[in-house]
């Protein structure tokens, strides 16, 4: 056996107890005990300072000093505190502990001098100078012994943790929360290097000793490097948007990983921990300012009315089903053609508003089943007809035309008629901006959709369609995308480096989607205000520095089928006319004669029954002429058209 090194010997008992009591915490009466032991140090310190001075009852000094201490480490439970994981309130209970009975020992002086003679004789008591001496030397030895026992912990029995260096942009109740959950981690070492604030009263100030800087001083590459800042988070709950993403914008160009603290709303019961830091999503670096609504139109159009919503499963006619049930209608119907989608819709619905349960109805129907259709208005004779129902997937459609013209025109037509048929006040659907200048078979089919309905209204129904562009987070969208190809490790995959698209929250597309419904009159064709395009792929570049996985390459691919580089809201024959709402606008677009459209559709249903997709597509395009197909097969049937204007 070979002979163990002294050194050898004294590492592997070191481990043996860091590894048994690592996680394990001192008994308070233990605490107890120790603040005992250092009352007496203190009253013999306290004695020693009076060498030379005639010998007292120091044992009765000794019993009635002992026991008032006694009584206040009672009271405030200053050894009850993990010693770990003392902080300011553990101070505070000994300095109340020790001031308690310093305090008491004045007013006992005070009122024993008043009397002749004195109550108790002046020997038996602490004097004023003496009970000081000896409870600031108590109160010293309580928090130094603490803060030995915690450095000793950190340094021999705390598990190594890795280094992460941090900056804290707010210095308010919310930065001092955020500290305080980050020096509680055990995982990570947090050391906060800086706090920013915009307030000007707070730079150049302290915070838990952590310098209060200005946005323009740490946030530049020599701050970032000296520092190793290699973390951002951002600590003020109210922020407006616009802020925030200028902040992350520049945090990411300096190679950080940028983090949120949440609205106190969101924290887990009430509480703030680390877990509760949120992550920057490139959703936050998309939206807007919310767009603040007046609801009082939509509560107008739909309290106690019954509405369908058709593609009640999908993204927008989910979230268009959840917005109604705020506004108090008699019945909510909620059809799709979706089973599992629509399962997990019902299950959320009847969880959320449980007082409602008969105000919401779940239908599984294909709206270009008409005879099932038929069915489902004479069981419920809507007032409201919210048409979410659509194939949306241009690939998809490029290589279907059949199905896409069945559902996406016919369906919809079945549906209009019946809206006609049952004395629907108001039918709503949602287009898109794919449908402007149409290059592909999708959007030349929700064109078509639009053309026909804009031809049906009546002094009875009115017919309103909604225009807008993609919504973030809905379902098959580029955002989705990124996120499984970055969890896979890449690449992201983008068609043309230059491709841009208008993108809108899912919450606030279906409010306007609601607000342009209440407002139209018949015929309108609404376009939203979608902000500014963004470009996918710089997108896709915002996304890998979000991940902190900056090694990810992005690939082109090429365009798809029937895609384009730009989408548009207006086609180029189209103006535009305000409303009473900054963000929705209303379309000025050319009108079909209703004779011309019934037979042009007519034809179409003939040539479908063949399922030949040439001859679709080319009777699409002789419906729809501004629809120039693009980096597809059906190119060929505009070979009349210059190469200039596809």
């Amino acid at each position: 056996m070979k002979n163990i090194s002294r050194e050898s010997l004294r590492k592997q008992i070191s481990f043996y107890f860091v590894k048994k009591y690592r996680h394990s915490t001192i008994s308070q009466w233990i605490i107890l005990v120790l603040d005992i032991i250092l009352f007496v140090a203190a009253f013999t310190l306290m004695e020693a300072f009076r060498t030379g001075v005639p010998p007292r009852p120091i044992l009765v000094k000794f019993l009635w000093s002992f026991l008032l201490t006694l009584l206040f480490f009672f009271v405030t439970g200053s050894y009850k505190g993990i010693i770990r994981h003392a902080g300011m309130s553990d101070i505070n209970k000994i300095l109340i502990s020790t001031i308690g009975p310093l305090a008491l020992c004045w007013i006992v002086n005070l009122v024993n001098n008043q009397f002749r003679p004195q109550i108790v004789p002046a020997d038996y008591l602490l004097s004023y100078g003496e009970s000081a001496v000896m409870y600031f030397m108590l109160a010293v030895m309580m928090i130094g012994t603490r803060l030995t026992m915690q450095r000793i912990y950190n340094d021999y029995f705390r598990r190594r943790r890795p280094t992460v260096n941090v900056v804290i942009y707010g210095a308010g109740a919310a930065g001092v929360i955020a500290y305080n959950a980050l020096h509680q981690e055990i995982n990570f070492e947090y050391r906060v290097v800086a706090f920013i604030d915009d307030d000007m009263s707070k730079v150049n100030q302290q915070l838990n000793g952590v310098p209060v800087m200005r946005a323009r001083s740490v946030l530049t590459p020599k701050f970032i490097a000296s520092k190793k800042v290699s973390q951002l988070i951002i600590a003020i709950p109210t922020i407006r948007m616009l802020h925030k993403q200028a902040i992350t914008n520049k945090a990411l160009d300096l190679g950080m990983t940028v983090k949120a603290v949440p609205h106190v709303s969101q924290w887990l019961n009430g509480s703030f921990s680390v877990n509760e830091i949120q992550e920057i999503r490139i959703e936050d670096l998309l939206e807007r300012e919310p767009i603040k609504m007046d609801n009082v139109n939509i509560v107008r159009e739909v309290v106690d009315k019954v509405v369908l919503v058709t593609g009640a499963a999908g993204s927008i006619g989910s979230e268009i089903c959840r917005q109604l049930m705020r506004y108090q209608p008699k019945k909510v119907v909620m059809l799709d053609q979706a089973e599992s989608p629509m399962y997990d819709l019902q299950f959320e619905l009847k969880n959320t508003y449980k007082d409602q349960l008969e105000r919401m109805e779940f239908v599984i129907a294909n709206v270009k089943d008409k005879a099932r259709m038929e069915e489902v208005f004479e069981a419920f004779h809507p007032n409201l007809v919210y048409h979410a129902a659509a194939y949306k997937h241009v690939p998809f459609m490029e290589e279907n035309p059949y199905e896409a013209v069945y559902i996406n025109v016919f369906g919809t037509r079945n549906v209009a008629d019946l809206a006609i048929k049952y004395g629907v006040q108001k039918f709503v659907m949602i287009s898109t901006d794919k449908a402007v200048n149409p290059t592909n078979v999708m959007g030349a089919t929700k064109r078509m959709a639009e053309i026909y309905i804009q031809s049906r209204s009546t002094e009875q129904t009115h017919f309103v369609t909604t225009r807008f562009g993609n919504v973030l987070g809905s379902n098959g969208s580029v955002i989705p995308l990124f996120k499984k190809q970055l969890a896979a490790g890449g690449p992201l995959t983008v068609t043309h480096k230059d491709i841009i698209r208008f993108f809108m929250t899912i919450p606030e597309a279906c409010n306007l989607v609601l607000e342009a419904g209440a407002m139209g009159e018949g015929g309108d064709i609404f376009v939203f205000d979608m902000g500014k395009p963004v470009k996918i792929y710089d997108m896709a570049k915002k996304m890998i520095q979000l991940s902190g996985r900056h090694g990810i390459e992005i690939k082109e691919v090429g365009l798809r089928p029937g895609e384009k580089l730009y989408e548009e809201l207006l086609a180029t024959k189209e103006n535009t006319i305000p409303t009473y709402h900054p963000k929705i606008m209303r379309a000025q677009v050319r009108k079909y004669p209703l004779e011309a459209i019934d037979r042009e559709y007519n034809e179409l249903w003939g040539i479908l029954e063949g399922m030949d997709d040439m001859k679709i597509v080319a009777k699409m395009k002789d419906i729809v002429p501004e629809f120039l197909s693009n980096n597809s097969v059906y190119c060929q049937l505009d070979k009349n058209t210059p190469p200039s204007a596809r």
